[in-house]
């Protein structure tokens, strides 16, 4: 393979020495063509000779880009997205159960985290889609234990609202209790900035109250990773918000997380 694109090389720098360039427009084209042929001998393997001029490379368009496929793609979009509307606009009680599956999948928030879990137990490091971070990595839990987002006192038990507590602390930042997806990081009504973290078994940890977030929206975290840092006061404490929801319900996080 090295020997076979040392000749195509040779062959074009030979070339180009017997052909004289007619002006500076000539340049940009062998570069163009030199820097594709590098590109794809890197990530394909698959060396290829563009001997040809400027004709032939727009005769035959960029060799990396292959119509007939974006045709395919595009075709089978199109196909999809009218399918759908036929299913919804028939209100025939067979098409019932796919427009049941249809509105489901819509309305049910995606298992980022889940995914790619199962992506990294089978291929060993984590799916290129999320950004990972496993530099700031704490100490992981025990299975079935989460970590604590900040030491402090509860001072709103769950109880008191249903959904979360409020706990104060000396703490300057929330940490993440396992690993996830952030599924979001924002205002929320009640909560101020809140940062939602998707688990692999599908539950999520809030994080509200915040000053600032350290996430991004869809940011792959590790146990212990630094989410945001907390609102304090002139005593160098704040309070802040903390929830964990499994399925559509929340559940007491004092059943799960020691917070002292």
């Amino acid at each position: 393979m090295s020997r076979r694109a040392d000749e195509i090389r040779k062959r074009m720098a030979k070339k180009k020495k017997s052909r004289p360039l007619s002006g500076k427009a000539d340049l940009p084209v062998v570069w163009e063509k030199e820097a594709v042929m590098e590109e794809e001998e890197k990530y394909t393997g698959i060396i290829r000779s563009y001997e040809g001029g400027p004709e032939t490379l727009k005769d035959t368009g960029h060799p990396l880009i292959r119509p007939d496929v974006f045709l395919l793609k595009l075709f089978l979009s199109a196909t999809l997205v009218l399918g759908m509307a036929v299913v919804f606009k028939e209100q025939s009680p067979k098409l019932d159960a796919i427009r049941t599956a249809a509105k489901a999948s819509l309305e049910h928030e995606f298992q980022f985290a889940a995914v790619s879990s199962w992506y990294q137990k089978q291929f060993g490091h984590p799916l290129a889609l999320f950004q990972t971070d496993m530099l700031s990595a704490g100490k992981a839990p025990l299975k079935g234990e989460y970590a604590v987002p900040a030491s402090g006192k509860v001072t709103e038990n769950f109880k008191a609202n249903g959904q979360g507590v409020l706990v104060e602390t000396d703490r300057p930042t929330v940490e993440a209790i396992d690993e996830g997806v952030v599924l979001e990081a924002g205002e929320k009504p009640d909560t101020g900035l809140t940062i939602v973290v998707q688990h692999a078994d599908g539950s999520e940890s809030w994080y509200g109250n915040l000053e600032s977030a350290d996430v991004a929206l869809y940011d792959t975290v590790v146990t212990g990773k630094e989410l945001g840092t907390i609102k304090v006061n002139e005593n160098k404490k704040g309070t802040y918000y903390f929830a964990i929801k499994k399925g559509d319900n929340f559940i007491d996080p004092i059943q799960v997380i020691s917070f002292d």
